[in-house]
């Protein structure tokens, strides 16, 4: 899952003079003000700018599907007098949660 948007990136190099971004398995990494070598983007960067802008949409979708499945199977699990859409349901929203954690 990306917990960044792309348009944050692209606004903090522009802001802060970092040219030509991308992504990597490993994070971001653009070239820094007069560099000819592309670096990491810093952690503390990319920590200030999720504190800053929140959650993505694709976070947001992920989580409010994790809550609407809880609430199908709550209602699901009554009506059918059944434990399995409970069950099913805490097994989704344990992915969800491990996807949404943050891999640094």
């Amino acid at each position: 899952m990306n917990h960044y948007c792309e348009q944050w990136i692209s606004d903090w190099c522009q802001d802060n003079g970092w040219t030509d971004w991308f992504r990597e398995r490993s994070g971001y990494w653009a070239f820094p003000p007069n560099a000819v070598m592309p670096v990491p983007i810093p952690t503390q960067v990319l920590r200030a700018i999720k504190a800053e802008r929140g959650l993505t949409v694709s976070e947001r979708v992920w989580g409010l599907s994790a809550v609407v499945s809880t609430i199908v199977a709550a209602a699901s699990g009554y009506f059918f007098e059944s434990p399995m859409p409970i069950v099913l349901a805490f097994a989704f929203c344990a992915v969800v949660v491990a996807r949404m954690e943050d891999d640094d």
